[in-house]
């Protein structure tokens, strides 16, 4: 590290070329375009053809500054923290990129929404179309596993199967993993197996994700509630999947694999699975015509009672007051309403906790005839678009930074050899 400092102190006065300034910031090349794009970093074309320079002292403060946040993680305790531009949770209320989320999912589309995680930037309209050979071998993929299999099996079938057909997965150039995003999450959609004859392959996400979920005919106030729980869900900070997916991207994986990586931390029951306890809550709640019951069986079974209560929100959550506010405009959800109302105001007698956006995503999947899995698959293609956000943004950073170091708590060496 001091020899770095050394020599980016040696290149004071003068200019920097592209491969100095990677070598001093122990980055890719292409990296150092992203701190270009970003801000962090001015560039300069010179004349006779020798590409772009870059000032000593700005690459050497930007080393600096790499260092001292370590580029990276921080631990405080036992919680671990890592600098991120794209989501923020404060005070029951969360943002993306500054701006409010549930502002945002009540405006934009859900590719509009991922648009803007990813670049900044909004594009009105836009869809996301996925390449008919990618989509074939993710079906062939899909089609081939056992028939109970789960989504996050299908979908991390789906993921894999696209990597492998597509050569320039391992580009991490930053148009070359937008490119991928906006492919990868519509093919995943269409390897899911339809329910309804009629399913469509075009339009916007959410109505070709509803004839993967279920095979009723949907109407406007449902698709609108499908689309703004996939805006809502899009990215919430660090979570555990998220997580997985930078870890993956430290290491410099290919945006294929980072999302596998957060695919397959959902399959933890701690993660994705709550929004299917919630689901089949509510249908014994709906079967036995009162929460009571149903929420004396869960705390007498020593569990929590599932869609109640979050973490990061000491208030109501965001998300699902959002989602609550456009079911009561769908009206085949009133029944699954009035079954998440009694449960929430059972368990007030006891714990003041509030609904989470489980119980509303169960609320959805119940008065839509979906299964209880489904709730899981929104969450996981809309999370799609937040891990590939979060991949760009690991890019960026020093690779391999995300290496904790072990606490052994083993026996202390030496011990005799094991016989």
């Amino acid at each position: 590290m001091r020899d770095q400092e050394a020599a980016a102190s040696g290149h004071e006065g003068r200019r920097l070329s592209t491969k100095e300034t990677a070598e001093l910031l122990g980055v890719k090349p292409e990296t150092v375009y992203a701190y270009v794009s970003r801000g962090q970093l001015s560039s300069r074309r010179e004349p006779a053809g020798r590409g772009s320079t870059f000032d000593a002292k700005e690459v050497e403060a930007l080393a600096r500054r790499n260092r001292r946040d370590t580029g990276a993680s921080s631990s405080t305790g036992d919680e671990l923290s890592v600098r991120t531009r794209i989501t923020l949770i404060d005070k029951d209320r969360y943002y993306f990129r500054g701006v409010d989320a549930t502002e945002l999912a009540a405006v934009y589309s859900y590719e509009e929404i991922a648009e803007w995680l990813w670049t900044g930037q909004l594009r009105p309209g836009v869809t996301f179309t996925a390449p008919e050979a990618s989509v074939a071998v993710a079906r062939r993929a899909v089609d081939a596993l056992p028939e109970h299999s789960g989504p996050t099996d299908r979908l991390r079938v789906a993921a894999i199967a696209a990597a492998a057909a597509d050569p320039l997965r391992f580009d991490l150039t930053e148009n070359a993993v937008l490119g991928t995003g906006r492919t990868l999450i519509p093919t995943l959609v269409a390897a899911l197996p339809p329910l309804r004859h009629d399913h469509r392959d075009d339009g916007p996400l959410a109505h070709r994700l509803w004839g993967r979920l279920t095979g009723r005919t949907p109407d406007d106030a449902s698709l609108r509630v499908l689309d703004t729980a996939l805006g809502l869900l899009v990215d919430h900070d660090l979570a555990a999947s998220t997580l997985a997916v930078r870890v993956a991207a430290s290491a410099r994986a290919h945006a294929y694999a980072a999302v596998s990586a957060g695919l397959g931390a959902l399959e933890g029951p701690l993660h994705g699975a709550a929004s299917r306890l919630a689901h089949r809550m509510l249908l014994d709640v709906l079967d036995r015509g009162t929460a009571a019951p149903v929420v004396a069986d869960e705390l007498r079974a020593g569990r929590r009672v599932p869609g109640l209560g979050h973490r990061l929100y000491p208030g109501e959550d965001p998300r699902a007051r959002a989602l609550f506010a456009l079911l009561e405009d769908v009206p085949a959800a009133g029944p699954a309403l009035a079954a998440a109302q009694d449960v929430v105001t059972t368990t007030a007698r006891h714990a003041p906790l509030h609904a989470n956006v489980d119980l509303a995503l169960a609320v959805l999947t119940v008065s839509s005839g979906m299964s209880a899995s489904a709730g899981e698959t929104v969450f996981a293609v809309a999370r799609t678009a937040g891990w590939i956000a979060h991949t760009l943004e690991e890019y960026a950073e020093r690779p391999l930074r995300m290496r904790p170091s072990g606490r052994y708590v083993g026996e202390r060496p030496p011990q005799p050899l094991p016989r």
